[in-house]
């Protein structure tokens, strides 16, 4: 047998003596850390790969790691917010002249109205935003507003299911079920798609607002309330021992394993295998990403915790930014609840524009200027994307024809206006516009399909390739629409 120096079998010159072990391993542990964070950002595009939807994997830098969604439920009007229409005051209480019969909810027109809220210029770019929104104008310079959106229908349930899917039916995945089934999470103790509801209650079309559809179930948003317990049954109805619980987890493990041997691994038992697992973990991560009392005062004053107008919306802003910081890839904040009653604890404006938009606007423009700021002072807001939607907008007409220019606004599926902020985008800056008085779009209509084109495109993702093969057709988010709106990217 060859020798080495130390006379020693040459098999044993790659053995190591403790001291050199101890120095091996340790390197071993970091570099196995690393490998984990690696992987977490990377296993996104191994979903890709592994559903047949590897053309739409990054080609190029990615501007947005993650994304916050706030969704105004009712109808924001965009002539009372984002989109000043100075030709409203000088037609104010008179008739629009068209023999068109618009498509709104009640079907009248009454007299043209001008706005409840004085517009002005706001920071370096002049971005006109009225006061409504005080907090969130002091935001203008880092604010892409959309003036010229549309949608296709003025009914408030398919006109949510067209802003969350691209369709106006339900059983279609919603777009953060397609970034969770794209890029999957950067954590593994949360999900990628959490929906924080409004205090109040739930919108139209409940939770198929956020549904999976047809992609497999882990992929469904996953609803947080509000207080120290916001997943529902996570934890045992009874304290049980940390042995009792480990000792049901595995049983529950063996028996599903032992069930998935015996037949073919289908999308409804691999995700109920996915979610046991999550669910594990989430016991750990849930209490502890929950606990707002982590936060200083100063930041908790920041959001309006301190407040009773702006404490529940503030406490999800809030929850919301702790979330996307531990890895969660898209989160819904919703603003307003059920449409019917009285009053309305939505934006939907068809009694009194100013009483309703005052109230709501309220409640949540302090938190969410609050979250522009802190995700900026983190550093974040460069690789986080905000998205301020609404299904619709209001008409630039009163809704009774016998009013003389009324306190109420109809539906108006023809033109609105949402805002942007963060990755990717170019900032202060208004894009397309409507016309004189606000009813239709004017120039560059955006649709949803082109906003949620444009949200994969900043997630590196071509909306054309992330696709899921259902009933025969390959299903995208995009159905068979949409064209990214490269003005408004940096």
């Amino acid at each position: 047998m060859k020798r080495t120096a130390m006379n020693q079998p040459a098999s044993h010159s790659m053995m190591l003596d403790r001291r050199s072990w101890l120095d091996w391993s340790s390197r071993g542990i970091g570099a196995t850390a690393l490998l984990a964070m690696l992987s977490a950002e990377e296993k996104g595009l191994a979903t890709l790969a592994e559903t047949g939807a590897a053309e739409a994997r990054p080609k190029k830098e990615v501007k947005a790691k993650r994304a916050i969604q706030i969704c105004l439920v009712g109808g924001m009007s965009h002539l009372d917010s984002f989109d000043y229409k100075p030709e409203l005051e000088k037609f104010h209480g008179k008739t629009l002249q068209t023999e068109e019969k618009p498509d709104i909810f009640f079907g009248q027109m009454g007299l043209l109205r001008k706005s409840d809220w004085e517009f002005r210029a706001r920071g370096e770019s002049g971005l006109m935003v009225s006061e409504l929104f005080p907090k969130i104008a002091e935001q203008a310079d880092r604010l892409t507003v959309i003036r010229s959106m549309v949608t296709e229908s003025a009914n408030h349930t398919p006109a949510l299911f067209f802003e969350n899917s691209g369709f106006e039916f339900n059983g279609f995945p919603s777009m953060g079920s397609w970034l969770s089934y794209g890029l999957g999470s950067i954590a593994e103790d949360l999900p990628a798609y959490v929906v924080l509801p409004d205090g109040r209650g739930g919108p139209n079309g409940g939770a198929s607002n956020w549904a999976n559809g047809f992609l497999p179930g882990q992929h469904q948003g996953v609803l947080f309330h509000s207080g120290s317990a916001p997943v529902r049954d996570l934890r045992p109805a009874r304290e049980i021992t940390s042995r009792e619980d480990r000792a049901t987890m595995e049983l529950v493990e063996f028996m599903n394993r032992k069930h998935q041997a015996d037949r073919a691994l289908e999308d409804l038992l691999r995700a109920r295998l996915e979610s046991y697992t999550l669910a594990a973990k989430m016991q750990g991560s849930v209490p502890q990403v929950a606990d707002l009392g982590q936060e200083s005062e100063l930041t908790r004053s920041a959001y309006g915790l301190d407040r009773a107008e702006t404490s529940d919306m503030g406490q999800r802003c809030l929850l919301a930014r702790r979330l996307l910081e531990r890895g969660v890839r898209f989160v819904q904040v919703y603003s307003g609840g059920p449409i019917a009653g009285s009053p309305r604890t939505s934006w939907d404006a068809h009694e009194n524009v100013g009483e309703n938009h005052a109230a709501e606007a309220l409640r949540i423009d302090q938190p969410v200027a609050a979250l522009l700021d802190d995700l900026a002072a983190r550093g974040m807001l460069e690789d986080t994307l905000v998205l301020f939607t609404t299904e619709f907008g209001r008409t630039p007409f009163a809704q009774s024809a016998a009013d003389v220019a009324g306190p109420g606004r109809d539906h108006n599926r023809y033109a609105f206006s949402c805002w942007m902020a963060g990755a990717g985008l170019r900032p202060g800056l208004a894009f397309g516009e409507s016309d004189s008085i606000g009813w239709k779009v004017g120039s560059s209509p955006v649709s949803w399909h082109d906003l949620h084109a444009t949200v994969l495109h900043l997630f590196g993702i071509d909306h054309e390739q992330l696709t899921y093969y259902h009933n025969g057709i390959h299903r995208r988010l995009t159905n068979v629409h949409g064209h990214v709106i490269s003005n408004i990217l940096s």
